[in-house]
């Protein structure tokens, strides 16, 4: 009998520990089951003392899709559960800008919603020019609500995270990294020697002060980080509750536009 295969996967490359989201037959869709071995893998990559670098990449032919749709499928039919749906998500986020070491997220094919929630939690981001990455969520009614919101405007400013978010546009690595939403772009096929620089240039530094300073970096950027965390899921709460809502996630179901009535 064939062992069962692992839906998350870690490889160690020296100290570089390298996360891999392995659902690629469902384009690393964002499920419960995948959800609880990322956090279990970046609890035990916090933990270890010899990883002193943590790099998030997906198996396949994309980094993630983003929320699995059954998820979002149970979330219309009961609302009430958002914080039970949120939280898992949420802790498993937050682990990978609270551990003391820099993290990163390799990014090829497309980033999408909940999976871009995920790369901004992370201190640096690599993508290849030809991926492409965004938020699409006030399309089917909801926001980004697993950090999305609150993290995006450190990174790009106020008036890029906006058009990001309230239009909820796709754009490529080569946009991405114009913005300053990610760190390096590269073509595909150079995507790993682009990662590969870059954790190199971490690891020349004094790994202590590269994990406080980051800490000290996100204090200073994001100062209410938690407070804003709560104001994403009580507006998520509001959104998951309207008829646009219901129909966003029938359109998407249908594959058709959804025709909403801002009820």
């Amino acid at each position: 009998m064939m062992p069962a295969r692992s839906i998350v996967l870690t490889e160690d490359h020296g100290a570089v520990r390298h996360v891999v989201l392995n659902r690629p037959e469902k384009r690393n869709a964002l499920n419960d089951e995948l959800i609880r071995g990322l956090r279990e893998a970046f609890q035990a990559a916090a933990s270890d003392r010899d990883v002193l670098c943590v790099v998030v990449r997906g198996a396949g032919p994309m980094f993630s899709s983003g929320m699995d749709f059954g998820g979002l499928a149970a979330l219309a039919a009961d609302p009430g559960r958002l914080r039970e749906f949120r939280r898992p998500i949420l802790e498993a986020w937050n682990l990978l800008e609270e551990m003391a070491k820099p993290t990163i997220c390799r990014i090829h094919g497309a980033c999408i919603g909940g999976a871009m929630e995920l790369a901004l939690a992370c201190d640096l981001r690599v993508m290849a020019a030809d991926a492409l990455i965004g938020m699409p969520e006030t399309r089917v009614g909801l926001i980004p609500d697993v950090g999305g919101a609150s993290r995006l405007p450190a990174i790009v400013g106020l008036g890029r995270a906006k058009e990001l978010v309230m239009t909820g546009r796709m754009i490529d690595g080569t946009e991405a990294e114009r913005i300053g939403l990610v760190n390096r772009v590269a073509p595909a096929d150079q995507l790993d020697a682009a990662t590969a620089t870059l954790v190199g240039e971490l690891l020349a530094c004094a790994p202590v002060a590269v994990g406080h300073v980051k800490r000290v970096l996100d204090g200073a950027a994001k100062p209410a980080l938690a407070a804003t965390l709560e104001h994403e899921v009580a507006v998520q709460a509001l959104c998951a509750r309207t008829e646009d809502f219901a129909e966003g996630t029938r359109a998407f179901a249908e594959k058709r536009q959804p025709e909403f009535s801002g009820r």
